[in-house]
């Protein structure tokens, strides 16, 4: 009887699932077992509140956000004393994809990273639903993320699959510099920005390796703080409507700039901004040759706040200050990425990975398949609202604004950016047209 009360007491608080919420691979004495034993004495494993949670294939141990947010505004994973966002589950269900698919283009066995792996959701994800994965090491400098790493590892059985560290995330890379201890794939995803781990990452990832970004630090990367980004990504924002797009731009400008250093080119395999986030995922090449073809397509965007003409100005010289349109200064971004946003093939791969992996967000099929279709477009987009703001419309139906561009033959597409958003090759001042246009009523 005392053992029953015990029991109902842990499940009560701290949110252990019943035997038939749990993955199959786990069977229920194998798993009270591994819940009640703890070397602490304290009769539980972690030393503050957690619960088991599954996403994907995994079943892991997460902290219990709710036990650590004392007030609404609070974010909670920055709080608890180990990280872990369920918001950023979207990001990790591309990563499986993204991983997958370059897996295919390999045609081997690859290794895979995680340098920040907090509770170790992605790197186990990988283990269990990446086809062709050889093995995942994974790495946190946080003692206790490092001890629920390990916890989740067994839980799902990847022992002789998953390798954990617990060091800093530079030295951890750089313990993997060597030629032939190099990963195939690095995923590097922090609380803020990647840009200190790049130079580690570039020389642990081999040629033609996978490496793969997150940026949450937002604010900076849209203008909001200017010089902390050109501190950090070498490139400074404007606060355009487009400035998510910017963010990615700048990113990936970083990346190529960074990675020039090491005579390695970078092939840009999809990139998106979902949520508080940037993400990129790129192919390293090794060769001069192959990081001047990438600094190439470095430059700068102009912006005008008076008319909303914007334009494009590659290479490392920019003298234009005043638009040529309407004579107003222009605001300028960069030096960032003018180049494309999403490989053709690489999103082939990874809509026909989408079919054949289950338990994805429903969301991720439609960012595939949005990114790959705006990345023909050019660099920058319109926001209808943003447009009937400034010239005191109401804002019509977004279809409307495309069929009436369509019909004066110019390209549109819709964009992942913005729901009310448009890439399109017509002029500002015909965008403007088509709007007013649009936001007349129909007769």
């Amino acid at each position: 009887m005392i053992y029953l009360l015990l029991f109902l007491f842990i499940k009560k608080f701290f949110c252990i699932p019943e035997k038939n919420n749990l993955d199959a691979r786990l069977t229920a004495p194998i798993y009270k077992l591994s819940v009640l034993s703890s070397s602490r004495g304290s009769g539980m494993p972690f030393s503050f509140p957690y619960e088991i949670i599954s996403e994907g294939e995994a079943v892991v141990a997460v902290p219990k956000l709710s036990a650590f947010k004392k007030a609404p505004w609070e974010y909670a994973p920055s709080k608890a004393p180990v990280f872990y966002n369920p918001a950023m589950r979207l990001n990790r269900d591309i990563a499986i994809v993204a991983v997958q698919a370059f897996q295919r283009i390999a045609g081997r066995e690859i290794s895979a990273a995680e340098p920040l792996a907090g509770c170790g959701v992605r790197g186990i994800r990988f283990a269990l639903e990446v086809e062709g994965i050889r093995h995942v090491y994974m790495n946190d400098l946080n003692p206790r993320a490092y001890e629920i790493a390990k916890y989740n590892v067994k839980m799902n059985r990847l022992s002789d699959v998953v390798t954990l560290s617990r060091e800093d995330a530079n030295l951890f890379m750089s313990r993997y510099a060597a030629p032939r201890k190099r990963f195939d794939c690095i995923d590097i995803d922090p609380f803020g920005s990647p840009t200190p781990f790049l130079d580690s990452a570039i020389r642990a990832l081999r040629d033609g390796g996978l490496l793969a970004l997150t940026a949450t630090d937002m604010a900076s990367l849209c203008g909001v703080h200017p010089k902390a980004a050109l501190r950090k990504y070498g490139g400074l924002p404007i606060r355009a409507e487009y400035c998510h797009e910017i963010a990615v731009r700048l990113l990936i400008g970083s990346l190529v700039m960074t990675a020039a250093k090491h005579n390695i080119g970078v092939k840009v395999f999809f990139s998106h901004k979902s949520g508080h986030y940037a993400r990129v995922y790129a192919m390293l090449l090794h060769g001069a040759r192959r990081a001047d073809e990438s600094i190439e397509k470095m430059g700068y965007i102009l912006h005008c706040f008076n008319c909303l003409h914007r334009e494009t100005s590659q290479g490392f010289t920019c003298t234009e200050r005043k638009c040529r349109f309407c004579g107003a200064a222009v605001a300028i971004s960069g030096p960032l990425w003018l180049g494309r946003l999403a490989d053709d093939d690489f999103c082939e791969r990874m809509k026909r990975e989408v079919l054949r992996i289950e338990k994805l967000d429903r969301r991720v099929r439609e960012i595939i398949s949005t990114v790959h279709r705006e990345s023909d477009g050019p660099a920058t987009y319109f926001v209808i609202d943003k447009i009937c703001d400034k010239i005191g419309l109401p804002s019509p139906p977004i279809r409307r604004v495309m069929k009436n561009l369509t019909e004066k033959n110019f390209k549109v597409w819709s964009t992942h950016f913005d729901p009310n958003g448009i890439r399109t090759d017509a002029p500002a001042k015909i965008v403007i047209e088509s709007v007013k246009l649009s936001a007349q009523p129909p007769f």
